[in-house]
């Protein structure tokens, strides 16, 4: 009886524990950063875009950096990338939900994992893309960041993931980090507006966080 009362009282602060740090995460992603915008008269539009739950970073082409560009595999027919940052186990064995696994979910949130970074070359802007306005120096600094996270090779070049299961306009690189409940894709895209200079929320869990501050 004893120990079924402990398993209970164990489960009841694991819940509580998770409500409380999701409702933090919501609280906490209304409070902006870079709220004032200035020197937006000769911006260019860049773009955000959600699977519902992911968030990734879509930038033209022509508005990517030399070094960001190096050996990154673009279709020379395509005018824009999408940039997007995760667990590598949980991107190469979860291509669509339903093949959704919680082994996939739980180590990517709570083991020590290795990254990477997905891009998707695209023809044309979708409808449902969030512009977003950014200027000469903003752009030079998401450049510069999304560049930062590539792990490199002894050549200083980008190391692609050889995959199968995505379409060829998709391709993988290894990143840095590790993903965890406080470092997620959707942290890693709004630091990436935040040291940019971009409008962006204090920290955020969901998409919805920094999308809400461009909608």
């Amino acid at each position: 009886m004893l120990f079924i009362k402990k398993i209970t009282k164990y489960i009841g602060y694991s819940i509580l524990s998770i409500f409380i740090y999701l409702l933090f995460s919501i609280i906490i992603s209304l409070f902006t950063v870079n709220n004032k915008q200035e020197d937006l008269l000769n911006s260019k539009d860049i773009y955000l875009d959600t699977n519902g739950v992911h968030l990734s970073i879509i930038i033209p082409i022509e508005l990517l950096s030399k070094e960001l560009k190096q050996n990154l595999k673009i279709d020379s027919f395509k005018k824009f990338i999408m940039f997007g940052w995760g667990d590598e186990n949980f991107y190469l064995n979860t291509p669509t939900w339903n093949k959704f696994k919680f082994k996939y979910a739980f180590g990517a949130l709570f083991l020590n994992n290795p990254t990477a970074i997905h891009i998707k070359s695209f023809y044309r802007k979708k409808k449902d893309w969030v512009s977003v306005k950014a200027n000469d120096k903003q752009l030079y600094k998401l450049n510069d960041f999304i560049q930062q996270t590539f792990l490199l090779d002894s050549l200083n070049q980008k190391i692609i993931i050889p995959q199968s299961i995505y379409g060829k306009h998709n391709t993988f690189y290894k990143a840095k980090g590790s993903y965890s409940p406080t470092k997620t894709c959707n942290t890693w895209a709004n630091e990436a507006f935040k040291k940019s200079g971009l409008k962006a929320c204090y920290w955020t869990l969901f998409d919805f966080g920094l999308l809400n501050k461009y909608q």
